[in-house]
């Protein structure tokens, strides 16, 4: 097999592992911040209901937080077995920022997510509720330190290469590079937008199903709520991301997700078929004066920048980075107008009875999760053929293999991976057909203190027993 068909094969390996682990912190970064919400809730006004939707979450965000961290781990040791060339040259950077993750994020973590799960009864409500709050800071930080070490290699600063080796010479310019803020606002509201929509679709079907009425009304209120309130945000971040990242710093990348060949189309293209060799669409929709609009021209006379401003070997994939983009932009929309509905519908008292709404809502559970998946999509195609964009080509980052063996371990990956997929599905599935608990059971009561002997009881006032 030739050297490309080993690239081809590392590529694909890297991105279903990280297509399958991303799926997980889709949901459990989002659903933890909300189990704080629910206990705290509980804890400031004693209704049960708040403490049985903290404990039908919490066994939801148990498993998915625990498959996230093993793929998680996977990818580590990939950038070294399949990664070779990019673990040496980027190594001094990014082994430190992964190290920083895990001495914060995963030290939290691994701290307190056992006195979430089991404290129950056990360990005070205030310690409860710090507990649930630190899993909650761990999962934020490892996005954080995460994003930090992806911007990197779309915009890298702060090093000094050495024998092609990325050496770090100013940290603050390394953590904080030019699409770090950008990028890191619009991941976390990805995240929670996403648990939201997964809070918001699954109280949904408990409407419909006319069951556990109390914690599905409450759920849909706060799923939605959050929602309503966070994704004008995200369109804005997405914009900004748009003309302060990618078109300053990625330029291939907008051609891209634009699905322009030529620089003199000033419509929208909604779909299209591109030929990559021929360098041109084989067809395509477009609407018209659109492109111009969103390029800040309501003339429609401002073309979008085409792909042959790029040389050849230097261009993304268009169908993935233009199918990627779609995905999550399209999916952003949906959940926008669906949020807005859900709004209007509360203004009119009909939030929780208009079971046409209820229907749409469980149909959009995974939505979120999508659209992330998409985001991703195009971040990593639309940067190719780059590892760091602009210093480090993909072909000569990958390890020097066989590449039957890169075969037969994504052939293994595949089959692990949509088996413990077809688990983590059958068992939400099962946790929400089960429903949460209808009467909480009680807190157990803490063990007293063993009584003091009397022999070690402090002697009375003036040393005479």
């Amino acid at each position: 097999m030739s050297q490309q068909t080993l690239v081809d094969l590392s590529r694909w390996q890297w991105a279903i592992t990280a297509g399958f682990h991303i799926t997980f912190p889709s949901v459990t970064v989002g659903t933890s911040v909300f189990l704080v919400l629910c206990y705290a809730a509980y804890m400031r006004t004693g209704r049960e209901v708040y403490l049985r939707m903290f404990r039908f979450w919490r066994r939801i965000f148990a498993v998915g937080f625990g498959l996230g961290v093993v793929a998680g781990i996977v990818l580590t040791f990939e950038f070294g077995l399949n990664w070779g060339g990019f673990a040496h040259n980027v190594g001094p950077i990014l082994g430190v920022i992964i190290g920083m993750e895990v001495v914060t994020a995963f030290f939290l973590e691994a701290g307190f997510l056992g006195l979430l799960i089991y404290g129950d009864g056990r360990i005070s409500q205030r310690m409860m509720l710090f507990s649930a709050a630190m899993v909650s800071l761990g999962t934020l930080l490892s996005v954080t330190w995460i994003l930090a070490a992806n911007s990197w290699m779309q915009t890298p600063a702060g090093y000094t290469l050495v024998n092609g080796q990325f050496l770090p010479h100013n940290w603050v310019q390394i953590i904080f590079n030019p699409s770090f803020g950008w990028r890191i606002l619009h991941m976390l509201m990805a995240v929670l937008i996403s648990a939201s929509w997964f809070v918001t679709g699954i109280s949904a079907w408990y409407l419909v199903r006319r069951r556990h009425l109390d914690v599905g009304r409450r759920g849909l209120s706060i799923g939605l709520g959050a929602a309503a309130i966070l994704l004008p945000l995200q369109l804005y971040l997405g914009d900004g991301l748009a003309f302060n990242y990618v078109g300053p710093y990625q330029l291939t990348k907008l051609e891209a997700f634009e699905g322009n060949w030529t620089s003199t189309n000033t419509g929208y293209n909604v779909l299209l078929w591109p030929d990559q060799s021929a360098a041109k669409n084989d067809w395509v929709i477009t609407i018209p004066w659109v492109g111009s609009a969103i390029a800040k021209d309501w003339s429609g006379k401002t073309p979008t920048p085409g792909l042959l401003l790029t040389p050849a070997p230097l261009r993304p994939l268009v169908l993935p980075t233009f199918y990627g983009f779609r995905l999550m932009f399209f999916g952003a929309l949906l959940m926008f107008a669906a949020a807005m509905i859900g709004v209007v519908l509360r203004l009119r008292g009909r939030l929780y009875t208009a079971g046409w709404y209820h229907k749409g809502l469980v149909a959009l559970t995974p939505i979120g999760i999508l659209a992330i998946i998409g985001g991703w999509v195009l971040a990593e195609t639309g940067r190719q053929p780059w590892l760091v964009y602009g210093k480090l080509l993909t072909a000569n980052a990958v390890s020097p293999l066989d590449a039957w063996q890169v075969l037969a371990s994504l052939v293994l990956f595949i089959a692990v991976y949509l088996m413990l997929l077809g688990t983590y599905i059958w068992y939400v599935a099962r946790v929400v057909r089960d429903g949460p608990e209808e009467s909480p059971i009680p807190e157990p009561a803490r063990a007293p203190r063993p009584p003091v002997p009397s022999t070690l009881a402090a002697p009375p006032v003036g040393g005479v027993r």
